[in-house]
């Protein structure tokens, strides 16, 4: 693909409500995303270099994360709003960073609604979201048009301040999503009841935006195209939201998929990529203003795709965009294999900041860093030696390269990747090959000597004179003590994973965090009729034809032909420590696949009658063909006492400084940090 036949790359020109016109310089998107830098006392300057260096990276639009226009609206008490001049006035220097850099971009409008956490939250009626602690109030009539005001004033402070326009968020189960959908909407005034009235609130808001602000300032509406709740609304009442939407004045229609209190993934890695790009085709032929791919697009290959098929106008990256900002510019020159792919893993983003903390990104650290982790060349070269090629390995090597240091790259292993190479061989982990390929790319054009499958050792090491050594060794399964751990049908799960080891019909798995979980995943796994996008709606029972109320049917998960046990030494439930946003997801799949699941195990022995265990102080038999080990690591550091004792300088990053659960976030953090202070 070449620029010149890129439709990705080409303009997008929107007709403006006094017929002139306003050019988009492509058709990229940077989907909205709250970084919390929006509360952080320099997050303003923060967020300015956050968002210029994507809009460096070339993309044309940029939505930002969501401000409400009033405090009732806020998702947390002190949250930042988007209600005075004295709230809007610190925004301009982020609108002038992007606009030096030939972007465009628009503020998002967010009112929480329901899934406000303080006590003064409203939403249309007095119902909590399963999600949320607080029980809002029901907005009055009075409630209901002074929200609308606000919203118009909320445009208006943006636009003073520089912002091309707004997204009115309308998706995700926000309060205008919970006005469409009878879920959260139980009115039976003028704002409840038939669809016309439960349109109203989102209709009036982009109406009385549009009346507020200049023709060409750019109104975008973030509609809920599936909302995968009980109570949502059908596909034929979406297509009426989205015509009505169309007709008070909006420039770009932005649909989206799911609420926060679904049930069912979205954006996890397990989601094939463009699942819902069927529906947002379906959408764009029912109108004529400019509509939005989203939704699981991580590739600009896949979106050049979408576009070329006519299936959207636009296509929006949110994650990606953190993981890479410069992919576009890298797309746009023949250099896709050096793109840092997001991988939908949701560690680094989406688990932190529904954690309350600052979002970032596992593939790439600097994401909401920019001006404290610098990458910049280094006034004193020097030879570094990099001992293991898993995750933080990679980074510390790739980084220290891209600062001009010598590196040579040392790995047991015939290939790059370390516990990489295990996460993507479990089904719905797959995309993690892309992380290996853009590393493997960047050694190659970095010049970095990789001295795969072999052993350093610390004589070598120390008579080549490297001027500093990082140990990435990582973590070494921990060794249990239990009779009959020495078995041959006691397995490793590096052996399991990789199909060293037949693996019989009855099996138990001796530890349930994210090693446990993933081995229970693969060995769960069974293949459904149909291309991935019918199994995995058929798995999560997704109705793609959106004719029942918000788009669900009945699950019909393919059930396993093995008997499993999931085990746990603690007496807490499984998975407590997996993510806060793809947890549930995991659970939820074994437990429709008929994974058994126990906590508070005490472990016997193993013999031919199989695995002895007690729980609640009750001894049991599991009668399994094979027992697999996944209960936890420590760190290799047998290397470490030889070069601290002939005073090599040395580091220590990832596992093998502090071993735990799998954390690659962890390790390729310190990698690139450490890469960054040598």
């Amino acid at each position: 693909m070449t620029p010149a036949s890129s439709k990705l790359l080409s303009p997008l020109c929107l007709t403006n409500a006094d017929g002139t016109t306003t050019m988009l310089r492509n058709r990229l998107i940077m989907g909205s995303m709250h970084t919390g830098l929006e509360e952080l006392p320099d997050g303003w300057e923060r967020l300015a270099a956050f968002y210029a260096e994507r809009a460096a990276g070339g993309v044309g639009l940029i939505v930002t994360g969501g401000l409400s226009p009033n405090s009732e609206g806020n998702m947390w008490s002190g949250m930042r709003t988007l209600d005075s001049e004295e709230a809007a006035s610190p925004h301009r220097v982020i609108t002038e960073a992007v606009h030096a850099q030939g972007a465009h971009i628009v503020i998002q409008l967010l009112h929480a609604g329901r899934y406000a956490t303080h006590a003064d939250g409203v939403a249309p009626s007095a119902l909590r979201s399963p999600i949320s602690p607080a029980t809002p109030r029901e907005m009055s009539a009075d409630d209901i048009h002074r929200t609308l005001f606000d919203y118009a004033q909320a445009a208006i402070l943006a636009q003073g301040v520089g912002y091309d326009g707004v997204e009115v968020m309308g998706a995700e189960g926000y309060l205008i999503n919970q006005f469409m959908a009878p879920r959260a909407n139980q009115r039976n005034d003028e704002w409840g009841g038939s669809l016309e009235n439960r349109i109203r609130f989102g209709v009036e808001a982009v109406r009385k935006v549009r009346a507020a602000t200049r023709s060409n300032f750019i109104i975008i509406f973030r509609l809920s195209m599936l909302d995968l709740v009980q109570g949502g609304c059908t596909w034929d009442e979406v297509v009426e939201m989205a015509k009505a939407i169309e007709a008070a004045g909006a420039n770009i229609i932005n649909p989206y998929v799911g609420w926060h209190e679904s049930r069912v993934p979205t954006i996890a890695t397990l989601v094939p990529r463009g699942a819902f790009t069927g529906l947002t085709l379906r959408l764009k032929s029912e109108l004529g203003v400019p509509v939005v791919a989203s939704n699981r697009i991580n590739d600009p290959g896949l979106a050049e795709q979408i576009l070329a098929q006519g299936g959207a106008d636009l296509v929006s990256m949110a994650r990606p965009l953190l993981a890479d900002p410069m992919l576009l510019k890298k797309y746009a020159s023949g250099q896709s294999t050096l793109i840092n792919t997001c991988i939908a893993c949701n560690q680094g983003c989406l688990d932190e900041a529904f954690s309350g903390r600052l979002t970032t990104c596992m593939v790439n650290p600097r994401a909401c860093r920019e001006t404290e982790l610098r990458i910049e060349p280094t006034a004193k070269p020097m030879r570094i030696a990099v001992i293991g090629a898993g995750p933080g390995g990679l980074a510390c090597a790739v980084t220290a390269a891209q600062r001009g240091h010598e590196v040579t790259l040392y790995d047991a292993a015939p290939v790059i990747g370390g516990q990489f190479n295990l996460a993507r061989l479990i089904p719905g982990k797959e995309e993690y090959s892309e992380t290996l390929r853009y590393f493997s790319a960047e050694l190659v054009r970095l010049g970095v000597e990789q001295r795969l499958g072999e052993r350093a050792a610390s004589k070598s090491l120390l008579a080549a004179g490297f001027d500093h050594v990082v140990l990435a060794t990582g973590v070494v399964p921990r060794r249990l003590s239990w009779p009959g751990i020495e078995h041959p049908r006691v397995l490793r799960y590096a052996d399991v994973i990789e199909g060293r080891t037949p693996v019989g019909a009855r099996v138990a798995i001796v530890g349930a965090g994210g090693i446990g979980f993933d081995v229970a995943e693969l060995l769960s796994h069974e293949h459904l009729e149909g291309n991935e996008l019918e199994q995995f709606t058929a798995t999560w029972g997704i109705d793609l034809q959106g004719q029942s109320p918000g788009g669900l049917t009945n699950p019909q998960p393919a059930r396993m032909s093995r008997e499993l046990w999931l085990l746990q030494r603690r007496s807490d439930s499984l998975g407590k420590g997996l993510g806060k946003t793809t947890g549930w997801i995991r659970r939820a799949l074994l437990r429709r696949r008929g994974v058994n699941m126990l906590s508070g195990v005490v472990y016997d022995r193993f013999d031919e009658e199989g695995l002895h265990i007690s729980v609640g102080g009750v001894a049991r038999i599991l009668p399994v063909d094979h027992v697999v080990i996944c209960a936890g690591q420590d760190s290799d550091r047998s290397l470490l006492g030889e070069l601290e004792s002939a005073g090599q300088p040395l580091s220590l990053v990832g596992g093998a400084r502090m071993a735990g659960e799998l954390d690659a976030t962890r390790a390729i953090d310190e990698g690139v940090r450490l890469a960054c202070r040598l």
